[in-house]
């Protein structure tokens, strides 16, 4: 993160705004990964049903009620998620270009399954992340129709990061990741690359799940191969944080910052964005380690740039608590238009 950004982040946190602000803009996705969180039955925890029971908005009605969350929430970044969000590429098309007017950062998460339009390239605060599990084989085993040679076309005339991740199916077979940063290293599209360890429930048990002795196996890996391509986004303080994640949520820079929001733009989606009751002990979130990393910065008497973010939590809590006793329980702040908005109706 940059000096500037941090302290974006800051001024967020003391005015009782987390930066980041997660959205699972629609609940409908045409690929059935194995492992997915966002439909495994814990993720909504006790809400007593899964983000495909949801109600979620098509067309215009979508993009005004992200818009009025946006506003509501008033965040530096915005994560869109699903589901696939570019089952709703009609409604990206017009909300996209409204977030960027606001100068707000934005990650689209997606399997790429459908073309990215080239009008998206000149956004400058979209970033577009594709999840790619494992090598051709495996991974369009698992994530058809979203298969790399759809990935290749699809993402042709765009700049994507690129994030697999890592399961135990895989995390045994020499070479494996080498081989992996290798192909898309060479892809002129790939801007860079993440990589997470798969993070499981409580208690789930199942074939993605690394044992104790392959998650050492692997970022031991890892370790190894980032000086080699330059496109891996990782160093050692993330290192040294994916060897011993944060505790519990609480203790997640990421989870303490982050709001994430269901697909009727209502469910809180909690500690985090894996929802339910995530095993933090076995965590590999690339976002919760390169955040843990930034906490643990030094900066000055001994502080960390996290007591510092904690600290802030405090009085920015103390703040939204002021605001509430001023404002009436069922008002919500109404989103400034976008330009022009246009029908689009049913995006399917």
């Amino acid at each position: 993160m940059k000096t500037s950004e941090i302290l974006q982040a800051w001024t967020s946190i003391l005015t009782g705004h987390p930066p980041a602000l997660s959205i699972e803009i629609t609940k409908e996705c045409p690929l059935r990964c194995p492992g997915c969180y966002a439909y495994d039955p814990a993720h909504l925890g006790d809400e007593g049903m899964g983000l495909r029971q949801l109600a979620d908005y098509k067309g215009d009605e979508l993009v005004k009620n992200i818009l009025a969350v946006v506003e509501e929430h008033r965040p530096l970044h915005v994560s869109l998620v699903g589901g696939d969000p570019l089952v709703r590429y009609r409604e990206l098309e017009i909300l996209l270009p409204e977030l960027d007017r606001r100068g707000i950062h934005v990650q689209l998460v997606t399997s790429a399954f459908r073309t990215l339009p080239k009008s998206w390239n000149t956004l400058s605060k979209l970033s577009i992340v594709v999840s790619v599990d494992g090598l051709q084989p495996e991974h369009d085993e698992r994530r058809k129709p979203a298969t790399y040679e759809r990935i290749l076309r699809t993402t042709e005339e765009s700049s994507v990061t690129i994030h697999c991740t890592i399961t135990g199916q895989t995390a045994d077979r020499p070479g494996y990741l080498e081989a992996f940063l290798r192909f898309w290293s060479e892809r002129s599209q790939v801007k860079r690359i993440w990589m997470s360890l798969f993070t499981p429930q409580i208690g789930a048990v199942g074939p993605e799940i690394l044992t104790p002795a392959q998650r050492k196996s692997v970022i031991d890996e890892l370790q190894r191969l980032y000086p080699l391509y330059s496109k891996l986004e990782l160093n050692d303080a993330m290192i040294r944080e994916l060897r011993q994640p944060p505790r519990s949520p609480e203790e997640c820079i990421f989870a303490r910052t982050t709001t994430s929001i269901s697909a009727d733009l209502k469910t809180r989606v909690t500690p985090c964005q894996f929802g339910g009751n995530p095993d933090c002990s076995q965590c590999g979130c690339i976002a919760s380690v390169g955040l843990a990393a930034v906490g643990h910065h030094k900066l000055v008497l001994g502080l960390t740039a996290g007591m510092v973010m904690k600290g802030s939590q405090r009085v920015g809590a103390g703040m939204e608590r002021l605001r509430s006793l001023k404002r009436p329980s069922h008002k919500r702040r109404s989103p400034s238009p976008p330009e022009k908005l246009v029908v689009i109706g049913n995006a399917e």
